[in-house]
């Protein structure tokens, strides 16, 4: 199978960014499965209805969110209707939280199971995010229910979403990080045959800070005041993930590229043979 899967969409630039180049890239990668990271869709902070619709129609299969999940009311009604989006696994029992933290995508004969968590390392306290992953992967194994796992880990630290790289190692087809906006240059599969990258990075405007609007964020940042609301910077952007390709009798990677394509990095387009 072909995987791909994106950073932290950022506002609008980050959403013209994938969705005007997604229908491409799927053509191109000739795509089985695409991920994307919507937390930060909704002018940053948060997902709306119409703005997930965006996301789908141009050919994301699932989307998931992180901190910010909860900032767009809406969201709340509409992750209960809508089962391709996910929103952390490890919510504590007692929050009740709405909606699901894994799903196990039916695509034809071959199933993909996403689970989300967030880190708890300088993140808000929630249950641990080994112990919801384990739960969830030991209920769809990889070669056995699921033909893909992939697994994402919503955090500040690197070290937490390296831990859960090697915790998966053999178990998953692709474990990556989101969240801090910046990609890392450790795109590699791990000796288990799982497709690693600690941070994929965000689709959006990257003459920012992390998306924002870089003079807001350094006027805060260098004086210590609450000037104004942070807002996404609205200049062209680029669309930042990762691109696996599985062994169809394991589950496990075979190939693990970087995806950058728009303005701000150096790009990066995998070569698929036709």
């Amino acid at each position: 199978m072909r995987l791909a899967f994106f950073g932290d969409v950022v506002g609008r630039a980050g959403r013209v960014a994938l969705c005007e180049r997604l229908p491409e890239l799927k053509r191109q990668l000739r795509l089985d499965f695409i991920g994307v990271n919507a937390e930060n869709a909704a002018g940053g902070f948060g997902l709306t209805e119409s703005i997930a619709n965006e996301l789908f129609d141009a050919g994301a299969d699932c989307l998931t969110l992180g901190n910010h999940a909860w900032d767009q009311r809406e969201a709340i009604a509409y992750i209960d209707r809508e089962p391709r989006l996910l929103r952390a696994a490890n919510y504590p029992p007692l929050t009740m939280a709405p909606g699901r933290g894994a799903n196990l995508f039916q695509l034809g004969d071959r199933n993909v199971l996403v689970v989300t968590v967030m880190g708890r390392v300088f993140m808000d306290a929630l249950d641990c995010p080994f112990s919801a992953v384990e739960r969830e992967v030991s209920a769809s194994p990889l070669g056995l229910v699921a033909d893909a796992v992939i697994v994402e880990v919503h955090g500040e630290a690197t070290s937490e979403k390296q831990g859960m790289g090697h915790f998966l190692d053999g178990r998953a087809s692709l474990v990556f990080g989101t969240h801090t906006h910046v990609p890392s240059a450790d795109t590699r599969i791990l000796p288990g045959g799982t497709a690693f990258q600690t941070e994929l990075g965000m689709c959006g405007d990257y003459d920012s800070v992390i998306g924002m609007n870089k003079n807001i964020a350094v006027r805060k940042l260098s004086s210590r005041m609450p000037y104004q609301r942070h807002e996404p910077a609205e200049g062209q952007g680029l669309a930042s993930g990762i691109f696996v390709e599985t062994d169809d009798k394991t589950g496990l990677a075979v190939r693990a590229e970087p995806i950058r394509v728009g303005i701000g990095l150096k790009q990066a387009v995998p070569l698929v043979d036709g």
